[in-house]
């Protein structure tokens, strides 16, 4: 149950700060949840849980979103998708816990500290945007580096971009979660499954209304930085763990 409670409590960070600036629940969850999990658990639960938010934020932003582009997006994310599923099923969870950690904090600087980009054209970019952006959603939970990178070298406008995200967040959530388990990648939970996913759907939808009017009191900017912090400092715990594995074990 402690778990459970914790993974809640992840969650409910996650949507409200995606909720705020358009990214959040996969760098917030995703660390957290592989430390208490183990990381294939952990990263399919947060398939899981970012098909839940992407899906429930969208029908608050769906004016916004750019549907055909989404399309794109997601059918180039589908070999990515793919291919992590398979790694998921078959590389050593020590090692996947590093690299859970290190993509997680591979996000936060790309995301945090990354220069002025040169210009691309969405029709050379797209592919292997979604291409990177599929394999790291399934193998990490984490899409969002592949995404905001494409965003700037193609000058997506904010706003678009933010609501667009969350039907692509949602259908890599789907895809990772239905590939990974027909690779034979599973997962306990502490309470029976309708309970989880009831409790999922109460959290996701808590955040929004929170995330909603939070907007209106707290910059992007805060919101960013608050996620980034609360990221760093799972994905390095979780980084740290898996070396420690490989070193002492």
């Amino acid at each position: 149950m402690t778990v459970l409670l914790a993974a809640l409590a992840a969650v409910l960070v996650g949507t409200v700060l995606q909720r705020v600036s358009g990214t959040g629940v996969g760098l917030v969850v995703a660390p957290v949840l592989s430390l208490l999990m183990g990381p294939g658990a952990g990263v399919l639960a947060t398939n899981a849980a970012t098909t839940c938010s992407g899906f429930l934020i969208t029908l608050s932003v769906r004016r916004l979103v750019e549907w055909r582009h989404a399309a794109v997006l997601v059918t180039s994310a589908l070999p990515g998708i793919v291919a992590g599923a398979l790694v998921v099923r078959w590389v050593p969870s020590a090692w996947l816990q590093v690299a859970v950690g290190a993509v997680v904090l591979a996000a936060l600087t790309i995301t945090r500290f990354s220069p002025a980009t040169p210009r691309a054209s969405r029709r050379a970019a797209v592919a292997p945007a979604g291409l990177i952006g599929g394999f790291f959603n399934s193998t990490a939970g984490v899409a969002a580096p592949a995404m905001v990178v494409y965003s700037r070298v193609t000058r997506w406008d904010q706003v678009r971009f933010a609501a667009t995200m969350q039907p692509v967040f949602m259908s890599m959530g789907i895809l990772s979660t239905v590939s990974k388990l027909a690779a034979g990648v599973h997962f306990t939970l502490p309470v029976p499954a309708l309970a989880a996913l009831a409790a999922l759907v109460a959290t996701v939808l808590a955040g929004i209304v929170a995330g909603t009017w939070l907007a209106q009191h707290l910059s992007k900017a805060t919101a960013q930085k608050l996620a980034m912090a609360l990221a760093a400092a799972g994905g390095v715990v979780v980084l740290a763990r898996g070396a420690a594995t490989l070193l002492l074990g």
